[in-house]
């Protein structure tokens, strides 16, 4: 009961940790990646001791290309710009050569249009809202018969509500990621909030079956203790899964690929903050839209 008598401290520490995320993405305005905004791509790999990345756009400022440029294993990096012709991409990769001081070789070049970019964004945001939509109806639809306290349609809001702290939480530390290291959101990002949903939904719900159940049962004499007796008898198994997940990515961030770093450290933030959620905001919101309601 210890959480849902300290309910509206937790959800004050909600609250604040969304306004310092939004504020982050406000400032630092992350750019979007060569998926969403167009432009190509170039992975390239020296056979010796790479280039100082300054010495590479030192030599590329004469044609007028500001790429950015990411590191990318010991050898190699991953640059980024507008979109290219073969013309000015056979160029690019001479001026990269440094005029045959550092040989080099290509492992690949992807170049997308404006338009194709475009379409991706909107295709982002419309499974965003479709995942939304569906999980407030399939919520909605499996509480149905647990409205004696709070209705089963708020089941489903409330849980968004947390998956929206989800998100954005993480996507503020992207956004300070992006402005200090030059991270870039991408449809690898999209993938990693899309997770994020499914695996923070999937914990949140397991705490409301629990409840559902006791409610059922009549377990408990008030809807409070209910609920606070049902996240007692669930949290130890959403932090045991949580922490297990939350290992394997770790070891993603430190020792995976270059190319995914950024991919696994929001998948991490994202579990760690949809545990805190289903445990520490979604009950508390339950309980305190139950009390107003008595009220009125």
């Amino acid at each position: 009961m210890f959480i849902i008598n300290n309910k509206k401290i937790f959800i004050t520490i909600s609250v604040i940790l969304v306004i310092v995320a939004i504020i982050s993405i406000i400032v630092f305005k992350p750019v979007l990646g060569v998926d969403f905004r167009g432009g190509s791509l170039l992975e390239i790999e020296y056979t010796s001791a790479r280039p100082y990345p300054a010495a590479l756009k030192e030599a590329l400022k004469s044609s007028g290309l500001e790429p950015t440029i990411q590191p990318m294993g010991e050898r190699g990096y991953i640059l980024k710009t507008r979109e290219l012709t073969e013309t000015e991409h056979q160029s690019f990769l001479q001026t990269l050569n440094l005029n045959g001081s550092a040989e080099l070789k290509e492992k690949s070049f992807t170049s997308i249009g404006p338009s194709v970019g475009k379409e991706l964004r909107r295709k982002a945001v419309v499974s965003m809202i479709v995942v939304i939509l569906a999980i407030i109806t399939y919520i909605a639809y499996a509480f149905r018969k647990v409205s004696r306290q709070v209705s089963s349609w708020k089941y489903g809001i409330i849980a968004v509500i947390a998956l929206v702290h989800d998100v954005i939480i993480p996507s503020g530390i992207f956004a300070w990621l992006a402005h200090y290291y030059g991270a870039e959101v991408d449809t690898l990002f999209v993938v990693a909030l899309l997770t994020i949903l499914g695996l923070s939904v999937s914990d949140t719900i397991v705490v409301f079956d629990r409840i559902r159940e006791n409610l059922n049962e009549k377990k408990f004499p008030t809807f409070e203790e209910t609920v606070g007796r049902s996240l007692e008898q669930t949290y130890q198994r959403s932090i045991n899964t949580s922490v297990t997940v939350i290992l394997v990515l770790l070891s993603l961030v430190f020792f995976g690929p270059e190319s995914t770093k950024y991919f696994a450290l929001t998948l991490t933030t994202g579990m760690f903050f949809g545990t805190y959620s289903s445990i520490f905001l979604a009950s508390p919101l339950l309980v305190l839209w139950a009390e107003r309601g008595r009220k009125k």
